[in-house]
């Protein structure tokens, strides 16, 4: 899916962007997720699980991401950097076409700026226009209390827990919770 830029204010007064990535961007991209894996242990990935990642197999993950009807990426920028990423995906069978998920992730150096509960609200708007969307998703690692804040504020409740399911680098084990928020 495409998604239109849009520009908002944040809380600091800086002019950020939203809009779906291109090929172009495929560069930033990477870097973006490597730096924002390693500035917390609460991504599903670590960064150097990025390393055999190729500039050409990011292009190709943008492209059919533009082409995919079932989903949407949109990226923050501000001074022309990526400062964070949220995809929502949406299921397409028969019996769970009512459901969406959702991930996010920003760079430390933009938290607390508002670009999370905005990029939150666009992808609620989104899921609302699909029409038959009526709840969306995700998981979130035990101990990332700032996220937990942020996705109760826009309305996401714990439903589950699958125990141990993260392993972390020093082999401790931690929970991760499964959110839900109906539209």
């Amino acid at each position: 899916m495409f998604y239109k830029e849009k520009e908002f204010k944040l809380k600091d007064g800086r002019n950020a962007f939203l809009r779906s990535p291109s090929v172009d961007d495929a560069e930033n991209m990477l870097q973006f997720i490597i730096k924002a894996s390693g500035e917390t242990d609460f991504l599903m990935k670590f960064p150097e699980e990025f390393a055999g990642f190729t500039l050409d197999q990011e292009k190709a993950f943008l492209r059919a991401n533009c082409d995919n009807k079932s989903g949407l990426m949109i990226i923050c920028l501000v001074d022309g950097r990526i400062a964070g990423s949220c995809q929502i995906s949406f299921r397409t069978g028969e019996k769970d076409r009512h459901r969406a998920s959702v991930a996010i992730a920003l760079l430390q150096e933009f938290w607390n700026l508002g670009i999370g509960t905005r990029m939150f609200e666009e992808m609620f708007q989104v899921a609302g226009e699909r029409g038959n969307v009526r709840q969306i998703e995700l998981d979130f690692i035990e101990g990332n209390k700032r996220a937990r804040g942020l996705y109760e504020k826009m309305g996401f409740r714990i439903t589950g827990v699958k125990p141990d399911a993260i392993r972390m680098k020093d082999g401790s084990f931690v929970n991760e919770y499964m959110m839900v928020k109906r539209l």
